[in-house]
């Protein structure tokens, strides 16, 4: 449950110190939550609405933080200093984009405002927001603009999230749209790498990702079972240090 949920108000100051991000970057990711009505901002407070539906993108984050903040440094450690880079929308890349923050001279291309915001403040780095509509619960493009610079960019690596690891059908994520830009931005690639903590494992989701290769990487905070790694095969499975 989120602080918001927690405690019904939060301050904008004290969100951004729980999730370790700027104060810039909280009021732009609630922005559009607060126009959905989700949330109310009154005073330089987020106040909660509801407690129904999805859980917004700022609670995702801190479901599994540990797990993710471990795999986040993981996937930091196999990106270089002035690399090339793709990332997708989701709690876990968040957690990469601040990882990443610690690298200089960057080169991102992204459809997370979250991701943009936390990536475009360090000195050096360039970084391209792809699309020009927000989804309304966690700030992400996926409008035809959005794929327009995916597809007109390269890069040596994408990190990619997901909503589910399927014994059958491998990495899945819950929407067409969330896997039509992972395949965009797998395409752009030379490795992909997937980040998902041990509670997506076993799950599955509506929409499966291409299959991955023997190039790519599945980064998580566990070994999985030995069904789920014939499954993922020929990608090789890393495990984050505790």
């Amino acid at each position: 449950m989120s602080a918001v949920g927690l405690r019904g108000t939060v301050s904008v100051r004290d969100l951004a110190a729980l999730l370790d991000v700027s104060e810039q970057t909280v009021r732009r990711v609630v922005r559009p939550m607060v126009e959905r009505g989700d949330v109310r901002k009154v005073h330089g407070a987020i106040v909660g609405v509801t407690a129904t539906g999805e859980a917004p993108f700022l609670e995702r984050m801190n479901v599994e933080r540990e797990a993710k903040v471990r795999i986040a440094a993981a996937v930091a450690s196999l990106v270089r200093d002035r690399d090339t880079v793709a990332l997708d929308t989701g709690s876990t890349t968040a957690f990469i984009a601040q990882a990443l923050r610690a690298h200089h001279g960057l080169t991102v291309v992204t459809n997370s405002s979250f991701v943009a915001t936390t990536l475009a403040t360090v000195p050096g780095n360039r970084v391209h927001m792809a699309g020009v509509e927000l989804r309304n619960h966690d700030g992400a493009s996926f409008d035809a603009q959005a794929f327009r610079v995916v597809r007109s960019m390269h890069v040596r690596v994408a990190v990619l999230s997901a909503s589910a690891v399927d014994p059958l059908r491998g990495v899945m994520v819950h929407e067409q749209c969330e896997a039509e830009m992972s395949s965009a931005m797998g395409d752009i690639a030379d490795v992909r790498i997937v980040a998902a903590d041990a509670s997506k494992f076993g799950r599955s989701a509506l929409v499966a990702l291409p299959a991955l290769g023997a190039d790519d990487l599945v980064v998580t905070d566990t070994r999985p079972s030995r069904v789920l790694e014939r499954t993922l095969r020929p990608a090789r499975v890393v495990v984050a240090p505790a």
